[in-house]
C-alpha cells in the first residue's frame, strides 16, 4: 500500500484507490507492508512454506520495482510471478500450482480481478484459497502453515479482527 495510506482505515484506503485519489497508487516505491505481514511471512517460511509473489506489473521495470520493495522492506526470498501477454492471474497460478493461494478480495478494482476463480477447475481443485479484505493485511491469518492449509482447504475464512464473525454473530 502506498505509504501515505498507512495511518487510514481500510475503508478509505480501498476509496483512495478505486478513485486514484491517492498520489501513491501506481507509485510502488512508495509502497509499504500493510500490518505485520512481512513477519507473517517469515514464520509461514521457517515452518517450511515456499513463498512467491504475484505481481499485477507485466513491465520489467515495474517488476524490478516489486522486487525491490521486496528487499528493502525483507521479505522472505520467493520467487515474483508475473501474467505474460494474454494471460489472466488465473492463468499463472494454474501453471505454479501452489498448495495454497493467498489474495486480496480486489475490492477497488473488482471482484472480476481475483484470481482463484480464473482458476481452470481440474488446476483449482488442487489449490486451497484464502480472501482477505483488500488492504486488510494478514496478520489474523494462522502462523501454522499447517492450520493455514487448513483454512485453505475447507473453505472457511478465519474472523477479521473487528469484522461480524469475531464477535461471534453469524449474520
Amino acid at each position: 500500500m502506498p505509504r501515505g495510506a498507512a495511518d487510514r482505515p481500510r475503508e478509505e484506503r480501498v476509496a483512495r484507490s478505486r478513485d486514484r485519489s491517492d498520489p501513491g497508487v501506481g507509485d510502488s516505491s512508495t509502497y509499504v507492508p500493510i500490518g505485520d505481514a512481512v513477519a507473517k511471512l517469515r514464520r509461514w517460511a521457517a515452518d517450511g512454506a515456499h513463498i512467491d509473489y504475484l505481481s499485477s506489473n507485466r513491465e520489467p521495470a515495474r517488476l524490478a520495482g516489486d522486487a525491490s520493495i521486496l528487499r528493502r522492506n525483507h521479505f522472505p526470498p520467493g520467487r515474483l510471478v508475473f501474467r505474460g501477454f494474454g494471460e489472466s492471474y488465473g492463468d499463472v497460478v494454474a501453471r505454479e500450482l501452489p498448495d495454497l493461494l493467498v489474495e486480496d478480495d480486489c475490492e477497488s478494482l473488482g471482484a472480476q480481478e481475483v484470481a482463484y476463480p480464473q482458476i481452470p477447475l481440474p488446476q483449482r481443485r488442487r489449490i486451497g484459497s484464502i480472501v482477505v479484505p483488500e488492504f486488510g493485511g494478514i496478520d489474523h491469518l494462522p502462523d501454522s502453515v499447517r492450520a493455514l492449509l487448513e483454512v485453505g482447504f475447507r473453505g472457511a475464512q478465519p474472523p477479521v479482527p473487528g469484522g461480524p464473525e469475531s464477535s461471534g454473530s453469524r449474520g
